[in-house]
C-alpha cells in the first residue's frame, strides 16, 4: 500500500531519508498549482526533516490547512491575503500540532483554502484554484481542498484538515481519499480554541488509506484502537437528491458490509433534524465570521463581497439568538441519539453527485442564503455530524466515469475507533489510481 507508514517505513529502513523526502515534497509542490498556500524556506523545511520525532510518522513531510490550529512558524491567514502580513507567526505549535509533530510528522506549510473556508470549493483570490486531480473543470472540494489535492497528487501522504460544514468528508469525496470528522472534544483545540465555533468544527486528517487516519487518530486524542468484534446493525440512508449513480455506490458498499456479516437496512433520511442542523451551522459560521473579521479589523475592500455580505448579516444578529445556538447545540446533539436506536452506525453519501464545479462559488455573490443553500444542495446533511457531535468517517466508495465517489459512515457521539474498526472491512473497497505516487517514497 502507498500511504504515509508506508513511507515512514521506507524511511525506517533507510530505503531513502528523511530530508530526501522533504525535497522530493518541495520538488512536487512546485508542479501542482493551487495546492499550497505557503512554506518554510527551503532550508529550513529541510532542518526539521533531518531531525524527525521519532513516532509511526517519522519523517514524513506534512502540510498544515490555512484554518485552524495552527503549527509554530505557520501562522493562518484563512485564505485572506490582508491577513497574511497582518498576523505574526506562532512561536509554539497548537496542542494538535504538538500531537502530529509527536507522531513524527514534519509540518512545514500551509494548503490552500476558500476565504474564511466558507465555499465547498478551494478558489482563494490571487492563486490557482485548487483544481480535482481526476478532472480539471472539477474543484479538489472545500474547504480543505488545497490539502486533499496536495495528497491526490502526492506532494505529501498525509495533511491536516478541518471539518465545520463537510470541510474534510467534502474534499476527500471529491478527491478519492479517507478523512474523519471525529466526534467533538475528542481532539485538541486549544490554547488559542480558534476554530471551536461552539463545538461544531473538528480537525484531523485527509490521507490515501483507513490506517493512516486510523494511526493519526489514535496518536492525537489517546484513545486505544478497538478490535472488530461482533456484526453491527447499518443503516443505510440515500438523502432525497442523490444522484442513481451515487445511490448505486452506496448499495454496493452495504453488499461489502452485509457479506461481513453486517446487517444492512434501508432508514429514512432524517431531514427535519438534518434542516434544524443546517439552520443552526449556518448562523454559527455567520456570528464567528463577523467576529472574526472585526477583531482583526478588516474592511470591506479586504475581503470579498460575499465574505462581507456574510458577515453583515452575522453582525445584525442580537446576544440573545447567538445564545439560543449554544442551547440548540445541545438539543440537536441530544436528539441525535435517536438516530441510533435501531442502528450502530449510518451510510450515507458525501455528495449529491459529482465533485462541484470551478467557479461553481464565485466570489462576487452577495446573497448568504444562495450560498449556503448551494453548500447544502451538493452535500446533504453534512452539517448533521457538526452540530450534533458526531464522528464520521469519509471512504471512496466507487471510481466511475474517471472519479471518485466517496461516502460516509456516522456513528453515536465518542464512538471513533468502533467506527474505525467497522470501516477495516472497507480499507480495499475500491482502488483509486491517483494520477501521480507520493513523493519520495520508493517505487
Amino acid at each position: 500500500m502507498t500511504d504515509a507508514t508506508a513511507l515512514a517505513a521506507a524511511i525506517a529502513d533507510g530505503r531513502v531519508t528523511a530530508c530526501d523526502v522533504m525535497a522530493a515534497s518541495l520538488a512536487r509542490m512546485r508542479e501542482v498549482p493551487g495546492a499550497v498556500a505557503r512554506v518554510l524556506p527551503e532550508a529550513d523545511a529541510l532542518a526539521l526533516a533531518d531531525a524527525p520525532v521519532q513516532g509511526p510518522f517519522s519523517g514524513v513531510p506534512f502540510l498544515g490547512k490555512d484554518l485552524g490550529s495552527s503549527a509554530r512558524g505557520l501562522g493562518i491567514a484563512a485564505g485572506v491575503p490582508a491577513l497574511r502580513d497582518r498576523l505574526p507567526d506562532p512561536t509554539e505549535d497548537s496542542a494538535i500540532f504538538a500531537a502530529f509533530r509527536a507522531a513524527g510528522l514534519v509540518p512545514f506549510g500551509l494548503t490552500s483554502v476558500p476565504e474564511f473556508g466558507l465555499a465547498l470549493i478551494t478558489e482563494p483570490r490571487g492563486t490557482p484554484p485548487a483544481v480535482n486531480p481526476f478532472n480539471p473543470a472539477l474543484s479538489a472540494g472545500g474547504s480543505s481542498g488545497g490539502a486533499a489535492l496536495a495528497v491526490a497528487t502526492g506532494i505529501v501522504a498525509i495533511a491536516h484538515a478541518t471539518d465545520a460544514a463537510g470541510s474534510i468528508r467534502v474534499p476527500a469525496a471529491c478527491c478519492g481519499l479517507w478523512g474523519l470528522k471525529p466526534s467533538r472534544g475528542v481532539v485538541p483545540e486549544g490554547p488559542d480554541f480558534g476554530n471551536h465555533l461552539m463545538g461544531i468544527a473538528s480537525e484531523l486528517v485527509v490521507a490515501r488509506s483507513l490506517r493512516d487516519v486510523a494511526t493519526v487518530f489514535h496518536a492525537v486524542s489517546g484513545i486505544s484502537p478497538v478490535a472488530a468484534s461482533e456484526p453491527k446493525r447499518i443503516g443505510l440512508c440515500l438523502p432525497p437528491g442523490a444522484s442513481e449513480e451515487t445511490a448505486a455506490t452506496l448499495r454496493n458498499t452495504a453488499d461489502t458490509l452485509t457479506a461481513q456479516g453486517h446487517v444492512v437496512t434501508d432508514i429514512a433520511p432524517p431531514s427535519e433534524l438534518a434542516a434544524e442542523c443546517d439552520r443552526v451551522a449556518r448562523a454559527i459560521l455567520t456570528v464567528s465570521l463577523a467576529e472574526w473579521v472585526d477583531a482583526v479589523d478588516l474592511k470591506e475592500p479586504d475581503i470579498t463581497p460575499i465574505a462581507a455580505a456574510i458577515a453583515a448579516e452575522g453582525r445584525a444578529m442580537t446576544g440573545t439568538e447567538v445564545f439560543g445556538l449554544t442551547r440548540d447545540v445541545a438539543r440537536l446533539s441530544h436528539d441525535s441519539e435517536a438516530l441510533f436506536e435501531d442502528v450502530d452506525a449510518i451510510l450515507m453519501p458525501v455528495l449529491s453527485g459529482p465533485p462541484p464545479r470551478i467557479g461553481s462559488f464565485p466570489d462576487e455573490e452577495t446573497s448568504p442564503k444562495a450560498r449556503f443553500a448551494r453548500m447544502a444542495e451538493i452535500a446533504p446533511m453534512a452539517t448533521l455530524a457538526n452540530v450534533a457531535g458526531l464522528p464520521a468517517l469519509a471512504f471512496p466508495a466507487g471510481f466511475r466515469n474517471v472519479l471518485p465517489i466517496g461516502a460516509q459512515l456516522l456513528a453515536p457521539l465518542g464512538k471513533d475507533a468502533d467506527l474505525l474498526a467497522l470501516a477495516a472491512c472497507l480499507a480495499h473497497l475500491v482502488d483509486i489510481p491517483f494520477p501521480h505516487p507520493i513523493a519520495g517514497l520508493p517505487i
